[in-house]
């Protein structure tokens, strides 16, 4: 029986070597234990309660986005993890729709895999960087299309302002965008709000818009 404050993982897997390296990768880390390795078995997974469920996109036998969906139903409590390569954005879409709180490449380090489970476990949604840049430039596409609501062309923004623009424009996160300004995470979100205020947006992606729209 692990601690009480370990993350208990459950493997979903059609392929056994794949599941019995993982489990024994996991099982090494003080904080993190396997308590079930199978394809999906609903039975096992009531009885073990994992706090994280990796899945494997590429099951041969079965519909991975509706093993999520329903594996979200059955497990309300458990944060799901997909495992795959890169998939299109329609797919990442709907795998978010079905619940699904992280994905993590398969040629993702064993450091960016572990992060990502303690990531998740904690609540926070994570999207590696290759994905986060694909797909927030087709959704920031899709709202150029539609007119932001009062967006005031003439407005005055200082030149921080508008680095801040162009990087949100490019999908990068607050902390990415600090990074890249060598300013801190607090003075980005400052500047973010600033620009929302000037321009009357409401969210990042209509800044995003904003920003292909202007070029």
């Amino acid at each position: 029986m692990p601690p009480k404050d370990t993350i208990r993982v459950a493997i979903i897997d059609d392929n056994r070597l794949v599941r019995e390296a993982l489990t024994a990768m996991l099982n090494r880390l003080t904080d993190i234990h396997v308590v079930s390795s199978d394809v999906a078995d609903s039975a096992s997974l009531a009885e073990t309660k994992p706090d994280v469920l990796l899945l494997d996109v590429g099951l041969r036998d079965q519909d991975s986005l509706r093993v999520a969906a329903t594996l979200r139903q059955e497990n309300p409590d458990a944060k799901i993890i997909v495992m795959d390569l890169l998939p299109v954005n329609e797919e990442i879409m709907e795998y978010v729709n079905a619940g699904v709180c992280g994905f993590v490449l398969k040629d993702a380090t064993f450091e960016e895999f572990i992060a990502t489970i303690r990531s998740v476990a904690t609540g926070t949604k994570v999207l590696p960087p290759r994905m986060t840049e694909s797909l927030f430039s087709q959704i920031a596409k899709e709202v150029d299309g539609q007119e932001p609501a009062h967006v005031l062309e003439d407005v005055r923004m200082t030149p921080r302002e508008r680095e801040v623009i162009d990087l949100i424009g490019e999908g990068l996160s607050n902390k990415e965008i600090a990074q890249r300004l060598n300013i801190a995470t607090h003075t980005v979100k400052s500047h973010v709000r600033n620009v929302m205020e000037k321009l009357a947006l409401h969210t990042r992606l209509q800044i995003a818009a904003y920003s292909h729209r202007e070029g």
